[in-house]
């Protein structure tokens, strides 16, 4: 992916941290820090954003910092306003791009910063300040690889919308059901990262936009990186130029992509690894945390292609069933879906052990599968039409779907713990 960029007044040094005495800030080596802002037409905004950021991190922050503005090829005066902050204000620099893209600008400035820590924030500040140095403290005492501010943590504090609220919460609940994840809120502009670990999550994500958060967020997590969240302090900006359906679905599209990736295994990246049994030894007893994360991945997308397959099934048997007696439109209509339920589970469900069971074995597993779950739901139809010979195809097949419900936890319990159980368990 290409892009141009030209660098502007840069702050190259770091301003001096602060006299705050904060536990750990005295160590060997200070870490520093770089908070970046990303802007696109915001010459109003700009100016108290700067001002007000400027101010804290002089009196209060710790550690050496400095602020990049990263202007995302704005057409108004915010790349002038930059520049005219930049000569006032010691340790502020500009970044310009030629292209639009929040992910693009976060992406091209934290790859080439030479700071320990990397930093983003709105330029709204919507997000309170108060929540900076808990975000960075983490980091800089390699407790953790990420951080980020959490508007749905408990201890948080949010104004906004109903609309933004359901959308945001509906939103995070998707990406736990879907991934696994167990960060609380992907969307909070407010976040931090250790830089060497972040270069090589930085080479993978692809999003230039919005899903440029999430990406980088589930890129780490699967990963096995450590993400430490904030309960923040967060009012809505009701002057967001934010396209909050475009945006959404351009999210639902990221969230898919992410999970073909995973499936491949092109997710995988080589970051540097915590000391310990887990780094030492790749294939040893996943930890309860880990497992805990694997299962809830397993579980979320086994019953999502769980009731996809069972709606399919009911709609295959409903149109068979004008032509074929009840036993052979069974047959047929659970043949077909098995086949691609299978398939579905063997490339997301169970995506990690699928890594050493080949397709042979997940299809004859599911084979024998096929056999119990005709079986049984033939004969649940059968039983329904002696009793109620009288009853529609529509009464059969939710009688059908009923059974096959049934027979599909069965499924998800024989394929997790027999047919991939190599690494699964």
């Amino acid at each position: 992916m290409t892009h141009t960029s030209s660098s502007l007044p840069i702050a190259r040094r770091f301003q001096p941290a602060s006299r705050a005495d904060v536990p750990g800030s005295t160590t060997a080596h200070t870490p520093t820090v770089e908070v970046v802002i990303p802007v696109y037409n915001e010459e109003r905004a700009l100016p108290g954003c700067i001002r007000t950021l400027h101010a804290r991190l002089r009196d209060q922050l710790p550690y050496p910092w400095r602020i990049t503005v990263a202007d995302n090829a704005s057409v108004d005066r915010t790349l002038a306003v930059a520049r005219e902050l930049s000569e006032e204000l010691p340790g502020v620099g500009v970044h310009h791009l030629e292209r639009k893209g929040r992910g693009l600008a976060l992406r091209t400035v934290w790859a080439r910063s030479d700071a320990d820590i990397v930093v983003y924030m709105d330029v709204d500040l919507s997000t309170g300040l108060d929540g900076l140095l808990p975000l960075i403290a983490p980091l800089a005492s390699g407790h953790s690889d990420l951080a980020i501010g959490s508007r749905l943590a408990t201890g948080a504090r949010t104004v906004r919308g109903p609309r933004r609220e359901l959308i945001s919460r509906c939103y995070n609940a998707l990406i736990r059901l879907t991934h696994g994840a167990h960060f609380s809120d992907a969307q909070c502009g407010f976040k931090a990262a250790r830089t060497d670990v972040l270069r090589p999550l930085l080479a993978k994500a692809e999003d230039d936009a919005w899903f440029f958060d999430t990406e980088l967020l589930l890129l780490a997590e699967h990963n096995g990186l450590r993400i430490h969240e904030v309960p923040v302090d967060w009012v809505e900006d009701v002057d967001t130029r934010v396209d909050v359906v475009g945006t959404a679905v351009d999210d639902l599209k990221g969230l898919w992509r992410m999970a073909r990736l995973k499936a491949s295994g092109a997710a995988r990246v080589p970051v540097p690894r915590r000391p310990g049994p887990a780094a030492e030894h790749p294939d040893a007893v996943l930890a309860p945390d880990a497992a805990r994360s694997q299962l809830a991945w397993q579980i979320g997308c086994f019953v999502l292609i769980g009731i996809a397959s069972t709606a399919g099934q009911a709609l295959l048997y409903w149109l068979l069933r004008g032509w074929w007696q009840p036993a052979a439109a069974n047959f047929v209509s659970l043949l077909v879906l098995t086949l691609l339920n299978t398939e579905a589970n063997r490339r997301l469900t169970f995506r990690y052990a699928a890594e050493g069971v080949g397709a042979g074995r997940a299809h004859l597993g599911a084979g024998a599968l096929f056999v119990v779950g005709y079986i049984f739901t033939s004969a649940a139809v059968l039983l329904f039409r002696e009793a109620v010979p009288d009853a529609s195809a529509a009464a059969e097949t939710l009688v059908l779907a009923a059974s096959s419900v049934l027979v599909t936890a069965l499924r998800f319990l024989v394929l997790r713990l027999a047919v991939f159980r190599r690494r699964a368990s």
